[in-house]
């Protein structure tokens, strides 16, 4: 809790960066909302959602940015592999990995709070938004974006790892970027993917970050199934980064240094 407290305290100090990033967020939804509200027009009932969903299922997406870091980042591994520091963290008796992990929960809830609610709100008073009545629903959607920030760290914690091995990690993030933007639901709800695409789509950790947390809080996916879904896939992942992490403190490739 210390870690997590630190971290939101630090990435506080960046609120400049925060608000312009809510106020992207929210322009970038309403043209979203517009675009949805046009197809779900044409195509009433498209993917089991009605147009107030689809609004809805928009302005969560956009929330989820900033939590998620859907666009990637938010880890400074990379950076401390570039310039050395990383032999220091390895040899530390805490681990890199649940350290990590700690601060970026505490930079997931400042965004969460200074980056998630403005589009939210703006997206409610222009287009309406569906509330859930049931408290379950909110417990459940509330475990499942603590999941989602959980997968999300995990996967990006596995790229930042790969500047271990490789001299520039770009090209890595890039691929990570297309993955996470085209499979995540962040572009479209994964329910319009049609056949075998949208099957493996909703299989892949990426569907974990939005699609399922959206549909935990509209109320359009069974709970302890969405929930066990994201639980393996962070367990995997995170059990993954621990053999990763393990590997890396055997060799470690530091540019410069």
């Amino acid at each position: 809790m210390r870690i997590a407290g630190y971290g939101f305290r630090r990435h506080s100090a960046y609120r400049a960066a925060a608000v312009a990033g809510a106020f992207t967020n929210t322009v970038f939804g309403i043209l979203r909302a517009y675009v949805l509200i046009a197809l779900w027009e044409a195509r009433p009932g498209l993917a089991g959602y009605d147009v107030l969903d689809a609004v809805t299922f928009c302005f969560l997406s956009q929330a989820f940015i900033g939590p998620m870091q859907v666009f990637g980042g938010g880890l400074e591994l990379s950076e401390r592999v570039r310039n050395g520091d990383v032999a220091l963290d390895l040899v530390r008796p805490a681990s890199l990995q649940l350290w990590s992990l700690a601060d970026d929960l505490g930079r997931a809830a400042y965004l969460l709070l200074l980056r998630s609610l403005p589009p939210t709100i703006v997206g409610a008073a222009l287009f309406g938004f569906v509330v859930p009545a049931d408290p379950v629903t909110w417990l459940s959607f509330a475990a499942g974006f603590l999941l989602a920030v959980i997968v999300s760290f995990a996967l990006r914690y596995l790229i930042a790892l790969s500047s271990c091995w490789v001299l520039d990690d770009r090209g890595v993030q890039s691929l990570s970027l297309v993955l996470t933007l085209f499979f995540s639901g962040m572009i479209l709800p994964l329910n319009l993917f049609p056949g075998w695409l949208g099957t493996l789509a909703s299989v892949l950790p990426w569907s974990a970050m939005v699609q399922v947390p959206a549909d935990l809080y509209l109320g359009k996916r069974d709970v302890l199934g969405a929930l066990g879904f994201q639980a393996a896939w962070a367990v995997a992942l995170m059990a993954l980064g621990a053999l990763v992490t393990a590997a890396a403190r055997r060799k470690v490739v530091i540019q410069g240094g």
